[in-house]
């Protein structure tokens, strides 16, 4: 079976002064997740506001404890993030119906 965890995530930028310095915090933590933790991520919302980005992260896999402690170590990788504040998430497993 195929399970799809995601996981959606408000993000606080407190230096950022533009939306170009805004972009390029974004960009970089985008890139080193999806190295570490081979995830498909973008942002959403809060597209205009320099301080502010929401984003969504899914993973998938054939094992549910599998996707979910991925989301849970990006999770708490979010938590550790220097640039930034994690404001609010929220988790969700996809489990197919049988």
């Amino acid at each position: 079976m195929l399970y799809i965890g995601v996981l959606q995530f408000t993000l606080e930028i407190p230096y950022a002064t533009s939306l170009k310095d805004k972009r390029g915090v974004i960009k970089s933590l985008k890139d080193r997740l999806r190295r570490s933790f081979n995830v498909s991520i973008a942002e959403f919302e809060d597209l205009d506001s320099a301080t502010m980005a929401t984003l969504g992260a899914v993973f998938a896999g054939s094992d549910n404890a599998h996707v979910n402690s991925q989301l849970d170590h990006l999770l708490n990788e979010l938590q550790e993030w220097r640039d930034g504040t994690l404001i609010d998430h929220q988790l969700e497993i996809i489990t197919p119906a049988e």
